[in-house]
């Protein structure tokens, strides 16, 4: 029997996955911040940014992107860079305008960590099947794993370990903990559900 032939995604197909991806992300996000959790890589700088100073979350998300996207497009190409760039743009609106239509008046941060670690994995398990990323410390570690050999799972650990180190320095320590507990949930929920060939359509 043949082996079956490839196809690409379309023009909508990326649209469509990228928004739901997004959209989920943005949840995770909104959830975490409600319940005054935090997560890794760029978003959690924003986070620890956010708290800092007061600056909305998604102006800050918008701003520490965008160091990185000449590095993008030189190093991992023009498709992957404008997917990204719409992706990290339509998170940042999306985080500065849904609270105005979806709140959550009372959570425990337990629930927040679970359901936000979650729904971080699946947004970005969505947004890497249409080569897609949310920025920053992301296009460093696919960099790093394509071109210098490093593991890209390893270069995010350290990254979000420095975040998290950070983050004690600003919310409380039990904050901190429930947030590592988000990240280490969307890392394995990635780990289980990411893996390369298992979807033929790319």
């Amino acid at each position: 029997m043949s082996p079956p032939i490839l196809q690409r995604h379309t023009m909508v197909d990326d649209a469509q996955g990228i928004f739901t991806g997004t959209l989920f992300v943005s949840l995770a996000l909104i959830l975490l911040g409600q319940a005054g959790l935090l997560t890794g890589g760029t978003a959690g700088a924003a986070f620890l940014l956010h708290y800092a100073t007061g600056v909305s979350f998604g102006k800050l998300f918008f701003l520490l992107n965008l160091p990185f996207y000449w590095f993008s497009w030189k190093y991992m190409g023009r498709e992957f860079t404008i997917k990204t760039f719409l992706a990290i743009a339509l998170l940042s609106a999306l985080t500065e305008w849904t609270p105005q239509v979806f709140k959550v008046a009372a959570m425990h941060p337990a629930y927040a960590a679970v359901l936000g670690g979650l729904l971080l994995g699946s947004g970005c398990l969505f947004l890497a099947r249409h080569r897609a990323s949310l920025g920053g410390a992301t296009i460093v570690t696919l960099y790093l794993q394509q071109y210098k050999g490093f593991r890209a799972g390893q270069v995010q650990l350290v990254i979000d370990c420095t975040v998290v180190v950070l983050a004690l320095f600003v919310i409380p320590a039990e904050r901190v903990a429930y947030s590592v507990l988000a990240a280490v949930l969307m890392g394995v929920f990635l780990w289980i559900n990411h893996k390369p060939g298992r979807y033929a359509v790319t």
